[in-house]
């Protein structure tokens, strides 16, 4: 088993699209990148904690690769968007990567700079890529938040 961590807007959509990939055995949504010790969602919201709303993957790699979340990162998103996705707008709203490993770090840049030089985007990709900080579980109410609510996130 692995671990991934991407941050690309709203948890409750990420969590969504990742959790229906062959291979991920389990998501937690959570906040990352700040200094507050244990912040909660109101905390994360005002923009002062420094945290990205972000998702937490556990996979198999013999299902599913590092590479290949990557590419459902790269999906899901808009990362040429500076701390916004859609109406959302902050810094924990921020398109970022937090590798685990210098394996992940190096998948991470190589499937950034393929995406820039694909064309696909039409601004520059802003995405963060950083190593992993302390991770902060959401409160329960945002766990499978879509799920639970039995709303397409999309």
């Amino acid at each position: 088993m692995a671990k991934a961590t991407f941050a690309a807007g709203c948890f409750w959509g990420v969590e969504e699209a990742f959790r229906r990939v062959d291979g991920v055995t389990e998501t937690v949504v959570g906040y990352e990148g700040g200094d507050t010790v244990n912040p909660s969602y109101e905390d994360v919201c005002t923009g002062r904690t420094g945290h990205a709303e972000v998702l937490q993957v556990d996979f198999d790699p013999a299902r599913v690769s590092y590479e290949n979340l990557l590419d459902v990162f790269w999906e899901i998103h808009d990362p040429t968007t500076l701390n916004q996705q859609g109406p959302d707008i902050g810094t924990q709203y921020r398109s970022a990567i937090f590798y685990h490993d210098d394996a992940q770090r190096a998948a991470a840049e190589a499937s950034k700079a393929r995406m820039e030089a694909s064309g696909r985007f039409p601004r520059p990709i802003v995405t963060q890529i950083a190593p992993t900080s302390d991770f902060w579980r959401a409160e329960d109410y945002h766990q499978q938040y879509v799920e639970k609510r039995r709303a397409r996130a999309f």
